[in-house]
């Protein structure tokens, strides 16, 4: 099994309005599910709260890594961070990368996340299974979200 996690999809929206989907705190939480209280800023931590059903009890703590209008934005985060009764702190943190490209109105979202071989070896299925099925059901949302 690969330790990347590597995902597509086509969105018909133009690159700036994907772009803004995506590193526009609010509107990233409005589809992602979560609850962001300020802005995306490069170099600083992102918190909030879930709000998806089943997980409202697990935060929101990504540092902003990259934010390259209009083509590249990346965050790190520990992955599938879920119990309430475990302190993720001191766990590495996996990358996730999101890249565009426009082609005619159609945006090309590419998410890309690594890192999994640096976690607790006890941590490390659970959390690409997870993010594996999550990633597939977020960029469903982002195309759901920035067509409408």
């Amino acid at each position: 099994m690969s330790n990347t996690i590597e995902k597509s999809i086509e969105i018909k929206a133009s690159r700036s309005r994907v772009w803004k989907a995506l590193t526009d705190s609010k509107e990233f939480g409005i589809w992602f599910g979560i609850d962001i209280k300020a802005p995306f800023v490069v170099g600083e931590v992102s918190r909030g709260m879930f709000t998806i059903d089943g997980f409202t009890h697990v935060p929101w703590n990504s540092t902003i890594k990259a934010m390259e209008e209009p083509a590249y934005f990346a965050y790190t985060w520990h992955p599938y961070a879920v119990d309430p009764e475990v302190d993720y702190s001191g766990e590495p943190e996996t990358l996730v990368e999101f890249w565009l490209e426009e082609t005619s109105g159609t945006t090309s979202v590419k998410v890309r996340e690594t890192g999994f071989d640096n976690l607790p070896p006890h941590r490390i299925a659970d959390a690409l299974r997870a993010n594996t099925n999550g990633w597939g059901f977020q960029l469903e949302n982002i195309k759901k979200y920035a067509e409408s």
